[in-house]
């Protein structure tokens, strides 16, 4: 049986990810790591273990896996897009400082260690549609250069100390759970919150602009499905290119507005977060993740517009 530790548990991804796999391995084998200040609450507290587990403090991560024998790292320690933009040196120092002890550790204690990419590790350079797994990666934001920092060490610890590293480029995250929070993607988050409280929502992206999405479930489904998937089957390890949908703001807008007929929406363009959206591709080839380790989404656009407006509904209008 795995024991796994989750850095960054009581975040977007984290939180959802640390109760999915507490589901398929048990509570007791999946260890909740937090920074002081985000200390997990409720069911990710109740449910299993808890550490105090911060990138930037290699003896504490070696303590916390020498405590719960850990084999396997789940790391996503690290900034969102817009926050890192505003403190570049901060999202270096958690992003690839923190990556380093983490491999370190990983290296010392031979654990296999998840830490995702992101679509935006491509730059304005790279191929739009259908950005292939083998392209150019030049981006111009703070965020994309750690995140293509941490492919290349990821692979380099594999090659040269044998480490099992492993990542998918995430796209946006759509998620009723927990709200987002400094992400260029976080309107497509946000515009289901405005249409389930009967508020028109105004756009920080002009219209056109397409990026690709994924529906929380299917986040988790990639990140568990990569790292339960036949090593020897593995080429490419960090990180693939996944995705499940790509929609620009007036599509997601129209998807809403089946479901709330009396929906508007209107366009306020933030500077910041055009620009990096600019940068990103507007569709990804994930063929080689399908190939080498059978990924496939389980969630369409329709299908998540559903899920995302009747789970929302209960979570803010019967305190679910």
């Amino acid at each position: 049986m795995k024991n796994i530790l989750v850095i960054g548990s009581t975040g977007q991804i984290g939180s959802e990810l640390t109760c999915e796999l507490r589901k398929r391995y048990g509570g007791s084998h999946v260890v909740a790591g937090y920074i002081a200040g985000a200390e997990p609450t409720g069911h990710l507290l109740e449910d299993g273990p808890s550490a105090v587990a911060d990138v930037t403090d290699g003896k504490m991560l070696s303590d916390v896996v020498t405590k719960y024998n850990i084999d396997t790292i789940y790391n996503l320690a690290a900034l969102l897009s817009v926050v890192a933009e505003r403190k570049p040196l901060l999202a270096w120092h958690v992003g690839i400082d923190g990556l380093l002890n983490i491999l370190e550790v990983a290296r010392q204690h031979q654990c296999a260690v998840f830490t995702p990419s992101s679509i935006g590790s491509f730059g304005s350079n790279t191929p739009k549609e259908h950005t292939p797994q083998d392209t150019i990666q030049h981006p111009r934001t703070i965020y994309g250069v750690t995140k293509v920092t941490t492919e290349l060490l990821s692979d380099y610890y594999f090659h040269k100390y044998g480490v099992d590293t492993r990542s998918v480029r995430f796209p946006g995250i759509i998620s009723y759970v927990t709200p987002p929070g400094g992400g260029t993607t976080d309107y497509a988050v946000d515009i289901f919150y405005s249409a389930v409280k009967g508020e028109p929502f105004v756009c920080p992206l002009r219209e056109g602009t397409r990026m690709d999405m994924m529906y929380m479930p299917d986040a988790l489904h990639a990140a568990i499905g990569l790292m339960e998937a036949d090593p020897s089957r593995l080429v490419h390890r960090n990180g693939f290119n996944v995705t499940s949908m790509s929609f620009a703001p007036e599509d997601i807008f129209a998807a809403i507005k089946k479901h709330k007929p009396q929906f508007e929406m209107t366009y306020e363009v933030d500077p910041l977060k055009q620009l990096i959206a600019d940068s990103w591709p507007d569709s990804l080839d994930d063929t080689c993740a399908r190939q080498e380790w059978d990924w496939e989404p389980l969630f369409n656009m329709e299908q998540m517009v559903a899920d995302m407006l009747s789970h929302l509904e209960q979570k803010l209008n019967h305190g679910g």
